[in-house]
């Protein structure tokens, strides 16, 4: 997978390939992950967007369990002022200015799990945040993007979210599934992203909520 912009990164790179973050950042396999790539979620165009019944409930978010980052967890912050945390044995990776992203490899270096928070940056609001991220991403090149589930309401430690569940095939034939949430703080709205390779969706997931429940903005 290869990296974008803008509170919607996304993995799909190798650890020597960052993932990047944007509207919603993503992971994927590159050659530096200290260039990890990460795709980013920018805003038009529905082209590459499969289509789906959108679940418009809490579930999956009903995971989201507002607390603090447990003992030994990492946190970076953004000029914004909101605050990524992560497990201890994630690594920091690069991504667009302004943005904070941190990624666990698997072999090889690709990145099975990754986590972005990047500030408001365009036209998405809590209202249109599920459609605005999947075109998003569709637009910046990702195949067969499928939403899973869409919540409103989701509380944060400061603040409520519009989150999505998204899956989609990155350039490199990589599969993910991410959680996407736009949040409004106390202090700022910003994006946060996780995302999890498909088969390793089981293992990684419970460490994406946690970083989910423990996000301030």
């Amino acid at each position: 997978m290869h990296v974008r912009r803008y509170g919607t990164e996304r993995p799909g790179l190798a650890m020597t390939a960052p993932p990047r973050a944007a509207v919603t950042s993503r992971p994927g396999t590159a050659a530096a992950l200290l260039g990890i790539a990460v795709l980013a979620v920018a805003g038009c165009g529905s082209q590459g967007v499969a289509r789906s019944k959108p679940i418009v409930a809490r579930f999956p978010f009903a995971d989201v369990h507002a607390a603090p980052a447990p003992a030994g967890w990492r946190a970076t912050a953004i000029a914004s002022g909101a605050v990524l945390s992560y497990p201890p044995d994630w690594t920091p990776v690069g991504g667009d200015p302004g943005t904070a992203s941190a990624a666990l490899a698997g072999a090889r270096q690709h990145i099975i799990g990754y986590l972005n928070v990047t500030p408001l940056q365009g036209s998405e609001s809590l209202a249109n945040w599920p459609e605005f991220r999947v075109r998003h991403n569709a637009a910046e090149g990702d195949r067969a993007v499928t939403t899973e589930a869409t919540a409103y309401g989701v509380r944060f430690l400061t603040g409520t979210g519009s989150c999505v569940r998204d899956s989609y095939t990155t350039v490199s034939r990589a599969r993910y599934v991410e959680l996407a949430c736009l949040v409004a703080g106390a202090h700022a709205r910003s994006v946060i992203v996780a995302a999890a390779a498909r088969a390793q969706w089981i293992k990684i997931s419970p460490v994406l909520y946690r970083a989910l429940s423990a996000f301030r903005t």
